[in-house]
């Protein structure tokens, strides 16, 4: 990877900035945000009130405009307008990163329309924190907030966990005990980590087997980010050792254990464990 020198980093002008902003600790925004939202003519946020708290913190003076899903569509001639005028803007939500489960796309798609260059700005991710600290694999999808109606969540749960990736998803602390029929339905043998008030003072993560969930008796508040771990494949539909595969371990039969050498070639293949021990066990009876 090539890392450019902040000299080499230029950020333009009459560009639509997508600034991530902290999801609870308000120490965790970058320095660049910053600069950016400073220079802003305007800034596009969600709630002006909330946005007002850090932007204070930070001494940003810039001009709000309230953007949220309700009037995102009915300010957007006006936002193109100014950008084409030579205006830099800066969009932000209430916390994370804009247009992902926030307002923004919209926004977005019709800048990409006008040929109106959009430069993102990288920080906090409730989705990236929850999975760092789950211990589940890397491999991850994302669905967002759950829908609203009981069928179509159970829908959506259903579908998701066919996946064989770790899964994330939003849910409010109001929907979190109506859903858990339905997880340990769709989830069994998995494990789960609620995620609550990530980077705040009152930061939880709670992690227990699906199997075992019972109604959370607990006062929850804000959104709660859930990571369920990946699944298990059946010993039946697990891989077989390739050629490739075989030369790799041959390659490391001297160097590393043959635990090592499991441990290695399972990270990326679904092989049994019993297969590439057994495949290294013959190999060191050749030698």
């Amino acid at each position: 990877m090539i890392i450019k020198s902040q000299s080499q980093i230029k950020d333009n002008e009459n560009s639509l900035y997508l600034v991530s902003t902290p999801i609870g600790n308000l120490k965790d925004i970058t320095l660049r945000a910053i600069e950016i939202l400073k220079k802003s003519t305007y800034i596009l946020c969600e709630d002006t009130r909330v946005s007002r708290i850090l932007l204070n913190r930070y001494e940003i003076k810039s001009r709000l405009i309230s953007n949220h899903k309700f009037n995102e569509s009915k300010n957007l001639n006006k936002i193109i307008d100014l950008l084409k005028s030579g205006e830099t803007i800066s969009l932000i939500s209430d916390a994370g990163t804009p247009s992902i489960s926030d307002p923004g796309a919209i926004l977005v798609n019709e800048c990409v329309r006008n040929n109106i260059r959009i430069i993102p700005i990288p920080g906090p991710s409730a989705v990236a924190a929850a999975v760092s600290i789950s211990g589940f694999s890397e491999k991850f999808i994302f669905y967002g907030f759950l829908p609203e109606k009981k069928q179509a969540i159970e829908n959506v749960l259903n579908k998701i966990s066919k996946f064989n990736e770790t899964c994330v998803f939003f849910v409010s602390p109001k929907k979190v005990n109506k859903i858990i029929p339905e997880l340990k339905k769709n989830f069994s043998g998995r494990k789960i980590v609620f995620c609550r008030e990530i980077s705040k003072i009152y930061e939880e993560f709670i992690r227990k087997n699906i199997d075992d969930l019972n109604i959370l008796n607990m006062e929850l508040k804000g959104e709660l980010t859930i990571v369920i771990s990946e699944k298990k494949n059946d010993k039946i539909n697990s891989q077989e050792l390739s050629e490739s595969d075989m030369n790799i371990i041959r390659m490391m039969i001297n160097k590393l254990t043959v635990k090592e050498i499991t441990d290695i070639i399972c990270q990326t293949k679904d092989i049994s464990k019993k297969e590439i021990y057994n495949y290294c066990l013959k190999l060191k009876n050749e030698n």
